[in-house]
């Protein structure tokens, strides 16, 4: 039970952020890029965007529950000590685990629409690396900024991901 640790700032849930996007690099490689390379010069084949999408989102949704379930911490979690519990301090169950992952993901909601904004008010396409750009602002800055908006501060504020998914990020001690 890990009930009494603080919640974790802001800074640190941006730094968090930013590692993990970085481990995503090669959990990405591994489990998409790799074998989509294979497929596309042993047979010629290749994936449909929609496809890949989804590929993509399930092998990082595979990613992030185990971890969670199983831990608690991802690899960027542990290396910067922070923690995802239940509002109890319990590790996430699978299905708990499913919805913070589906919710977390949401920011891609407010990229697409702005994307859309942006092409309508340009009258073309931003390109491919604004988007990414826009994509990482969202992912790392408009999310862990939800937690100004929380009024708890007794037990810490905590993202609207986490309100809704009834979990919470703990910052441990160093030393464990």
């Amino acid at each position: 039970m890990d009930n009494f640790y603080p919640a974790v700032t802001i800074k640190r849930r941006i730094y968090v952020g930013l590692y993990e996007m970085l481990i995503l690099l090669g959990v990405w490689a591994l489990g998409y890029l790799v074998p989509t390379l294979l497929l596309g010069i042993l047979f010629n084949i290749q994936l449909p965007s929609w496809l890949a999408f989804g590929i993509v989102y399930l092998l990082f949704g595979v990613y992030f529950v185990w971890y969670w379930k199983n831990t608690g911490q991802t690899l960027a979690m542990q290396t910067w000590h922070v923690k995802l519990v239940d509002l109890e301090g319990n590790l996430l169950s699978k299905n708990q685990g499913l919805i913070r992952y589906a919710l977390s993901t949401l920011w891609l909601i407010p990229t697409v629409i702005i994307y859309g904004a942006l092409k309508m008010i340009l009258g073309h396409s931003i390109g491919n690396w604004p988007t990414i750009e826009l994509m990482f602002f969202m992912a790392l800055v408009f999310w862990p900024l939800t937690c100004l908006f929380d009024k708890d501060r007794i037990n810490g504020r905590q993202s609207l991901v986490d309100r809704l998914a009834k979990t919470k990020l703990i910052q441990l001690p160093k030393n464990k």
